[in-house]
Parts: C-alpha cells; sequence; structure tokens
C-alpha cells in the first residue's frame, strides 16, 4: 500500500481531498480511503501500487497544498540529513556575508547558478570564498546575530524525530560557525560544514581542508546510516540545491524544498507550500505529538 499525504499551508478543505481522489482515479488508481492526520491540515489517501502516476497526477493539482508519496510502511524515519542554507535557515549565508564585504551582486550570481547546477558547487565556493578575503572575522558572529533565521518548522522537526530515537544530521555546503550554532539552536544531534581559512583576525578567502560538496553530503548520509546499521529506506534527506541532489537520491525519502527545478526532478517529493512541519505531517505525525519547546 501506498500514501499521499495533501499537506496544507493554510487550510485543508474535503472538496480538496474529493479533487485529490478524482485525480487518482483519473489517473488509474483507485484510492482505499482518506485518514486525517490533522483535521484542516493534513490527510493521507491510501491507495495500491503505481506511486509515481499517483505523484504526478496530484503534484500542483490545488494551490497551496503539497503532496508527499510514499510508502505507507516505514513512514516514520530513523535519520534525518538536512541542508542547512535556505533549507533549515531562510538565507544562504555566504551571500549575507558577502554583503558585509561589499561584494554581495558578485557572490549572489556565482550561488545561483551553482544551485541551479549550471556549475560545480565545488569551484562556486572557492570562487564566492576569494571574493570575501580580508573581512574581519568578528563580522562572522555580526552575521550569525543579525541575518540567520531557522525556517519555520526546523525546530520542531529535528526536535520530534530525535525525540522518537532520529539521528538528526545537519550536512551542510556553508560553514563550520554557523553550522555548529545551527545544529545546537534547532536540535541536531551533528553538524558537517566548510572551516573557512582566518589569519590574524581575517578571512584569508581560502576554504580549509577537504570542501563538503555533493559528494560530501551523500557520503555523510551514507556514513550515518551505516553507523548506525539503518537501510536506507529509514532516510529522509532534505535540500534545495543541486549540490544535494546525490543526497537526496541515496535517502529512503529525498524531499525538495522551495528548489530549483533540477533538484525538484531529482527529489521523491517536493515542498513548495508548507514550512518545514510538513515533514512531520508526512511521516504520520499530528499536531500533538511535535515537540514545541
Amino acid at each position: 500500500m501506498f500514501i499521499a499525504t495533501l499537506i496544507a499551508a493554510d487550510r485543508l478543505a474535503g472538496g480538496d481531498i474529493s479533487a485529490a481522489q478524482d485525480a487518482l482515479r483519473q489517473a488509474g488508481i483507485e484510492p482505499n480511503g482518506r485518514s486525517w492526520i490533522e483535521p484542516d491540515a493534513a490527510c493521507d489517501l491510501l491507495f495500491g501500487g503505481s506511486p509515481d502516476r499517483a505523484r504526478i497526477a496530484l503534484e500542483g493539482l490545488t494551490a497551496g497544498i503539497d503532496v508527499v508519496v510514499q510508502g505507507e510502511a516505514g513512514r516514520r524515519k530513523k535519520l534525518l540529513a538536512a541542508d542547512m542554507d535556505s533549507t533549515i535557515i531562510t538565507v544562504e549565508c555566504i551571500d549575507e556575508l558577502a554583503g558585509y564585504a561589499g561584494v554581495q551582486a558578485q557572490v549572489a550570481d556565482v550561488t545561483e547558478r551553482a544551485m541551479r547546477g549550471e556549475i560545480a558547487f565545488e569551484a562556486a565556493l572557492v570562487e564566492r570564498v576569494a571574493l570575501l578575503a580580508g573581512l574581519d572575522e568578528q563580522v562572522l558572529d555580526r552575521c550569525y546575530a543579525e541575518r540567520v533565521k531557522l525556517t519555520p518548522g526546523a525546530r520542531p522537526l529535528a526536535r520530534t524525530m530525535k525525540r522518537d530515537g532520529a539521528f538528526c544530521l545537519l550536512v551542510s555546503g556553508g560553514f563550520t560557525l554557523f553550522a555548529e550554532r545551527v545544529a545546537e539552536a534547532a536540535g541536531f544531534d551533528r553538524s558537517l560544514s566548510n572551516r573557512l581559512g582566518i589569519e590574524a583576525g581575517r578571512l584569508t578567502g581560502r576554504v580549509e581542508g577537504p570542501i563538503v560538496g555533493a559528494a560530501g553530503k551523500r557520503e555523510a548520509l551514507l556514513d550515518a546510516a551505516a553507523e548506525r546499521e539503518l537501510d536506507l529506506a529509514d532516510t529522509l534527506a532534505i535540500g534545495d540545491g543541486a549540490n544535494d541532489i546525490p543526497m537526496l537520491e541515496a535517502a529512503g525519502l529525498g524531499v525538495a524544498y522551495r528548489a530549483k527545478p533540477a533538484v525538484v526532478n531529482a527529489a521523491g517529493a517536493r515542498i513548495e507550500h508548507a514550512d518545514l512541519t510538513a515533514l512531520l505531517y508526512a511521516q504520520g505525525y499530528p499536531r500533538s505529538e511535535w515537540v514545541l519547546d
């Protein structure tokens, strides 16, 4: 059996559910019932077979409603691997640092091309970090305090999964100073990210050590699963950029979060309208089971 979870950014009405059931029938799939996860917010539609056809039939059907199609068994995952910038937090840290350095336009252009997959992430990171050479290291703290905000739903997502025994990994192509703090604030168990070179209190314009890029993110997911002897079917990954694609493809459920088209095409599901609590609904958690403190 499979489940299509309808998740509303605002309100899920009975008519929205009926329209989804009709769309499944038109695709040759007979629904086997509905079950509310959270009244007026999220609902499961059960069906047998053809999950790809179901996703095609349901995604984008109704404005403001996301759809996650997956197998009924094992929907509550035991490992979360999440991108940081524009996923767990609302900004791209390197673009914000570039604003303090007066090179935001140049850096943002490279960031956008890298996230679309037009240039390799590693080369793009080297190019952007070089533009930050000479920036006072105290700006990193200022940037974190002034610009970095958790995406709505990030903290309940990590803390709820962690309470139920899942391991939560923040894996970022961004920078250690930000990733370590974000991981602690959101409730992740571990973070992996890139380290900026600093000498005499200023950025050198270089990244120290191996770059955490697309391959590194995938490897981090695989390693974390292997350490805990987990099947990859028990893993959930989320991200928005091209450097997240290998990680999303490797996970049991890979979710594109307000992502570029190439990422959406590679992921097993997409979230465009709701916040990150959509991933709790996708795992069958009603609001009464979320960790909100």
